[in-house]
């Protein structure tokens, strides 16, 4: 039975996996392998700490999410494209392994973080949120929904 993100270690299996996907990804493995050089062993602890974060509000992430990426998209930009595998990457994965209020929230906050940084990369942070297309459903926020 698929069961809800309930903790840290849900968090980790869900980033182990996710990267294992994305390493192997014709668009983005050579991003993360090539051009960032990603160190997973060094990495997989920070990305923990980000989404629990994210998901639980527990406040162990304390980086700068936003300048990793500046720094990244120097050299070698990152394009829509980049951004809307990444999502439909994440969202596989998340929907593969879980399946509750928490998976959802982590999706949800997922488009989000993508089309922000998307948009901050671009230099425009006063646009109206884009959508990035998801490999199934599209995820909206409450607020997108009229009230009827």
């Amino acid at each position: 039975m698929v069961t809800d993100i309930s903790d840290r270690s849900d968090i980790a299996g869900v980033i182990t996996d996710f990267y294992s996907r994305a390493f192997a990804d014709d668009l983005l493995g050579h991003v993360f392998v090539d051009v960032a050089k990603l160190d997973l062993d060094r990495h997989l602890p920070i990305m923990c700490d980000f989404w629990e974060t994210v998901i639980f509000k527990s406040g162990a992430y304390r980086r700068n999410a936003l300048r990793l990426h500046l720094d990244l998209h120097r050299l070698e930009p990152l394009t829509e494209r980049h951004f809307a595998r990444w999502l439909a990457l994440w969202t596989a994965t998340i929907d593969d392994r879980h399946a509750g209020p928490r998976a959802e929230h982590a999706k949800l906050q997922a488009g989000r973080i993508a089309g922000a940084m998307q948009r901050r990369l671009a230099g425009d942070r006063n646009e109206a949120p884009s959508r990035i297309p998801l490999a199934g459903p599209v995820l909206r926020a409450p607020e997108d929904h009229p009230q009827g």
